[in-house]
């Protein structure tokens, strides 16, 4: 593998056609191990001189968010400088130049932006359902597996098994594990071709890491949040909303709010984030377990704008569907508001809405007309001092305003705006794992209590 990615920078400085293999947007784990090994198959196995080449579809700096891909990178000894992201090949230009043939792996769907380059794609190889209204028009092989790279693993021992090398078949069988939850069948997500391509992987290579030793040092570098800057911290899981020109970001943070908000140089750098991004809030959701291994949540809103911050956090703090049982913590600045988060049961997923109603209010009380856009020339100050006359009354619908596509963090796989896909098979991402975590360790007290009477 490591001979073949050399290869491939070289390959990029000749003008020529060339065949790249891309993943999805989020360039999870799966996504840029499917792109490198499926790349490295079709590289391998063709008879003419044509190039294959893996591009990871996020920008190089970006790399450092996805813990788990640079550990997994180091451990199997592959240089990350040899890696080609998408910020360093101009796919446009290739493509207006007649010299592209795009291959997608681990999604179907190509983002607004890449519209152009549809009709590029010659091959799609995917794990999710099949959205007909998007799909290119080219040859689809979809089947709804864990993960991609099983129905890569799959493709290589059927087509060319001599190929595979240690440390290809180490990527593939990681991977799959830490994408199947180390194939527990109770969390749902392994299926039997998972499960059959990783026990075939470990025949062929017995010295492959033990399935628990692999699934929790994957696991962990996840969440390891330590090496990363206060910015990368924040927008590694991060979504963002907006209403009427108006930014609210939600970032979770797997770590202790208290630790957190201890940070050197905290809010000038969460200042820095607001004007860098023009986020208006920034809403912090930190997870995380205490040392009864009991779930804890806790909140902070940054927001320089008063009027603003006051109107979040009334939302926040009178919801009672769902409540989230907050009570206020020490705060570090007037600007920031933080919150033990009573209701361990409200995940970020279920906090959105209520963000939403708190811009709706904000304008509500503003006196704009829903979907009308700001008073031009009005500052900020003067808007929040205007709020503050007005009172913070509620409105009970939510926003209609679609939520911004997430940064590329997390996980997610692919997706694109309104794309019917996220309605399709569960995510199993670090929220909706806690969430599990959180509903088991519930109901363990509960039983045993009930057993104590």
């Amino acid at each position: 593998m490591e001979d073949y990615l050399q290869g491939c920078r070289a390959a990029l400085q000749v003008s020529r056609p060339i065949h790249v293999v891309l993943g999805n947007e989020a360039c999870d784990l799966d996504s840029m191990v499917s792109a490198l090994a499926l790349a490295f198959y079709l590289a391998k196995t063709t008879e003419t001189e044509e190039v294959f080449v893996p591009v990871l579809n996020i920008k190089r700096s970006e790399l450092p968010l996805r813990g788990d891909n640079v550990f997994f990178l180091q451990k199997i000894h592959i240089p990350e400088s040899l890696l080609i992201f998408r910020d360093e090949i101009d796919l446009h230009a290739l493509h207006q130049a007649g010299q592209l043939t795009l291959i997608l792996v681990d999604h179907h769907v190509l983002p607004k932006s890449d519209a152009a380059l549809e009709e590029a794609v010659a091959e799609v190889l995917d794990h999710r359902p099949i959205d007909q209204k998007h799909c290119p028009p080219c040859h689809v092989s979809v089947e709804l597996v864990g993960s991609c790279a099983t129905l890569v693993t799959e493709r290589i021992l059927q087509g060319a098994p001599e190929i595979l090398d240690r440390q290809t078949a180490a990527l593939l069988h990681g991977t799959i594990i830490l994408d199947c939850v180390n194939m527990d069948l109770k969390v749902g997500k392994a299926t039997l071709k998972d499960i059959e391509y990783v026990e075939k992987l470990e025949a062929l290579f017995p010295d492959l890491p033990r399935r628990n030793d692999i699934f929790d040092s994957l696991q962990k570098a996840k969440f390891d949040v330590s090496g990363l800057t206060t910015e990368q911290m924040l927008r590694k899981d991060q979504k963002t909303i907006s209403r009427q020109g108006t930014k609210v970001a939600i970032s979770a943070i797997y770590m202790d709010l208290e630790v957190f908000l201890q940070r050197s140089g905290l809010i000038a750098d969460l200042h820095a984030l607001c004007q860098a991004h023009s986020y208006d809030a920034l809403v912090a959701m930190t997870i995380f377990f205490n040392t009864h291994n009991e779930p804890v949540r806790q909140l902070a809103v940054f927001c320089p704008h008063a009027a603003l911050r006051m109107t979040i956090c009334g939302v926040l703090e009178r919801s009672h569907s769902p409540s989230l049982k907050l009570t206020p913590a020490p705060s570090i600045h007037p600007n920031l508001q933080a919150y033990l988060q009573g209701n361990t049961q409200v995940s970020r997923k279920k906090l959105l809405p209520l963000l939403q109603e708190a811009l709706s209010a904000y304008f509500d009380s503003m006196k704009i007309p829903s979907g009308q856009p700001e008073t031009v020339g009005v500052s900020r100050e003067q808007a929040d001092k205007e709020l503050d006359r007005a009172g913070n009354s509620l409105i009970s619908g939510l926003s209609q305003d679609d939520e911004e596509p997430p940064l590329p963090p997390t996980p997610m796989n692919s997706l694109v705006d309104e794309c019917p896909l996220d309605q399709g098979l569960p995510k199993f991402s670090a929220e909706v794992i806690f969430e599990k975590c959180s509903q088991i360790s519930l109901s363990e007290s509960t039983t045993a209590s009930l057993s104590k009477k």
